[in-house]
């Protein structure tokens, strides 16, 4: 559990600081909504990335708690929706659609009686989505 908090810290550190150089090179060009945007993307990406790490533990301990993963995905799509609503950005609608998808095929795989679904592509494509974010 150490080191999956010491890479947490690291990617908000790494987050806090696109955020930073975002928000001082979209300030030069563009205006106000736009740096908010990215920010915003950039926050919810970052809350992603927590609920995906509450993913693999909730699927890491499935035989204690079951509904652990569930109330994961929730989380999830909850925070994709607050992006999709948040931006017109082609890319970033991509990243999320994907994200989607994958988290879909999880719920899918649960409901179908798999414990210990594989959450690779949900990992993958919140990567894609921090990315896309961060660009």
């Amino acid at each position: 559990m150490a080191a999956a908090s010491r890479r947490r810290s690291r990617s908000r550190i790494a987050v806090a600081t696109t955020v930073a150089v975002i928000g001082l090179t979209a300030g030069l060009a563009t205006g106000c909504d736009a740096v908010d945007k990215a920010i915003d993307c950039v926050q919810t990406a970052d809350t992603i990335a927590d609920s995906v790490t509450g993913l693999q533990q909730a699927v890491e301990n499935a035989a204690n708690d079951p509904t652990q993963t569930d109330q994961s995905l929730n989380s999830i799509e909850k925070d994709l929706d607050k992006i999709g609503d948040k931006t017109d950005n082609a890319d970033v609608n991509k990243a999320v659609d994907d994200l989607s998808k994958a988290v879909d095929n999880v719920r899918t795989a649960v409901k179908n009686g798999d414990n210990t679904p594989d959450i690779s592509p949900v990992t993958d494509a919140a990567g894609e989505l921090t990315k896309v974010c961060t660009s």
